[in-house]
């Protein structure tokens, strides 16, 4: 018995819909690492782009679980001497950008390299309620029904 592998003409990609409204920033990550992977397919290959397109609506209201909001800090350097930078999850989710958060942490779990760039093209992260992917016929994916954990109980 050969073990499959899978070529770019045997790719056939599927959009899906995740309302991320009120879901746990990390186990929401997780899931859409693995949908734009393919490791849910079973024709997932490693070294090729077989994950589906997720739309994420609603990133603006992701939570965190206990004191992340407030003391999770997120450093970049500007590339010059003493050009360390920082930034709360809490400025961040505030700001202009808050589909930030949710695609960094997306990006750090997939490969580096080529293919995770590839990979994270099929993202597509919206603050608000809309998107312009209604042509695609997205399939809606309840992530909160998937595990009681993934919903943050007040």
């Amino acid at each position: 018995m050969k073990t499959y592998s899978a070529t770019p003409k045997d790719i056939e990609k599927s959009w899906i819909l995740i309302d991320a409204t009120g879901l746990v920033v990390g186990r929401l990550a997780t899931v859409i690492a693995t949908m734009l992977r393919g490791k849910h397919l079973p024709t997932f290959t490693p070294h090729i782009d077989c994950g589906d397109n997720v739309i994420v609506i609603n990133a603006d209201k992701v939570v965190f679980t206990g004191n992340k909001r407030a003391d999770k800090v997120y450093y970049w350097h500007t590339g010059y001497p003493g050009g360390i930078k920082e930034r709360t999850a809490e400025k961040t989710l505030d700001g202009r950008h808050p589909e930030r958060v949710l695609q960094k942490a997306v990006e750090r779990m997939l490969p580096r390299g080529p293919l995770g760039r590839r990979q994270m093209k099929n993202l597509r992260v919206y603050a608000g309620a809309e998107h312009p992917h209604e042509a695609q016929n997205p399939q809606t994916l309840d992530v909160a029904a998937l595990n009681s954990k993934n919903v943050r109980s007040a």
